[in-house]
This record gives structure tokens, sequence and C-alpha cells, in this order.
């Protein structure tokens, strides 16, 4: 049997919803701050959820470890973010060890329940991922900032972003399988047909050669069959 469309999209997607997501929640590139007063015109700050750097875009020289003097990783959005994205990677892990096991692409006949629930557990992956990086852009403009700077989305929340998307449709596309479960329980299980073996008749009553019936005619009997057997004939 082929593979299902629906499960080929789903371990398409989800492999690299779980890339870009790694790479979003390692990659300090949440937000950039550029235009720091006080600060040469190509400064640039830029911020994950677990590093702070400082780049001088003219000569490239980049400095990661900065101390967080403004309180920033102290924020709700922050720490959420570090809790969870780290959460969904793992999910992801297991969703796709369990998709593996159902999809069975080595096999003749997937396990549509077992891909159908990675579907599920992917799905919610893609959702842990995707509250985090929804809420930090929501108070990208409130967390603290130096006074006068210019903020900007760096492309680690763009990758975590796109990253989410891909874990939800890939889980989605996996779910799709309960549909091929449903069906199967709503189709009616017919009765095995009954084999018909050659033999002797096995009703007793059959009559086995044209003096029997002269005979049971001449005594006023019944009829001891009303059909002959096909061994009779």
């Amino acid at each position: 049997m082929r593979t299902p469309t629906a499960m080929i999209v789903g371990l398409v997607l989800c492999p690299c919803g779980l890339l870009l997501t790694l790479t979003g929640t390692l990659a300090p590139n949440w937000r950039q701050v550029s235009l720091i007063p006080d600060q040469p015109i190509d400064f640039v700050t830029e911020q994950g959820i677990w590093d702070i750097c400082t780049e001088r875009q003219s000569s490239h020289n980049r400095l990661c470890g900065q101390a967080d003097e403004l309180g920033y990783f102290k924020q709700v959005p922050v720490q959420v973010a570090q809790g969870m994205m780290p959460s969904s990677l793992v999910l992801t892990l297991v969703g796709l060890l369990v998709a593996a096991l159902g999809v069975r692409c080595w096999q003749e006949e997937p396990r549509h329940t077992l891909a159908a629930v990675a579907g599920l557990v992917l799905l919610l992956s893609g959702l842990l991922s995707l509250v985090p990086a929804s809420w930090y852009t929501h108070e990208l403009w409130a967390l603290p900032a130096p006074a006068g700077s210019t903020l900007v989305v760096g492309y680690s929340l763009v990758l975590s972003y796109l990253g989410s998307c891909f874990e939800i449709l890939g889980g989605l596309a996996l779910a799709l399988s309960f549909h091929h479960c449903c069906k199967k329980l709503r189709t009616p299980k017919l009765p095995p047909s009954p084999v018909l073996e050659d033999g002797p008749c096995p009703n007793t009553g059959a009559y086995r050669n044209p003096w029997d019936v002269l005979e049971d005619e001449r005594h006023g009997q019944q009829w001891r069959s009303t059909l002959p057997c096909d061994s009779d004939l």
C-alpha cells in the first residue's frame, strides 16, 4: 500500500518546522535595537531569549554575553518563551518518533491511529511555540530598551513563527488519519461466506435409488427429502 499523501506532507513539514524552531530558539536575535543614543550609528544590539549580543555593522565585530542592565530577561514574555520554546522542541521530537512508528514507510499498511495521535502531538508542539512568539511580538515595543532607540523584529522571531506554522500544518495533515479510522469503524463487517465442500449428502433421509421412492409410495409414507443430493444423481 502506498503511503497516503497527507502522511507524506506531515513528515516533510514537521521536521522543517523543528529545524526552524530550534534555530529561532537558540539564535539571539528576537529583537534588534539600533540608533542608540550616545552610540555609533552602526552599533546594533541583538536580543534573544537566552543572550544579548552587540555588533558594529561596519567592522562586523560581534560580542555576546552582554550584561542585562535594563532587566530584559526579567520580563514575563521572555521568561514564558524560555519555558515554552524548549518544551515545544521536546514535544516535536516525541511527535516525530510516534509519527515514524505510525506511518511505517517500510511496511505495506500504516498504523492510521498512531499516525493521527502523532499529528495531535505535533499540533500541540506548534501551538506551544506559536504562543510565546506571538506574545513577544505583541510586547516587542513594551520591553525595556534605551530611550530614543529604534526597535526591529529579529530573524529568530520570524523563524520561530515559520517553524510553528509548519508544525501546525504538518500535525493537521497527520491528524487526517482519524478519518480513515472512523471510516473503518463505520464499515459493517460482513459475515464470512459459507464454503461448499464436495462429499456425500449429509441428509440421511435422501433417496438413494428409485426403488426406495416406489416402496414409500406403496406403503403411503411421506417423502424423506424434498431435494435430492447432488451426489445421488
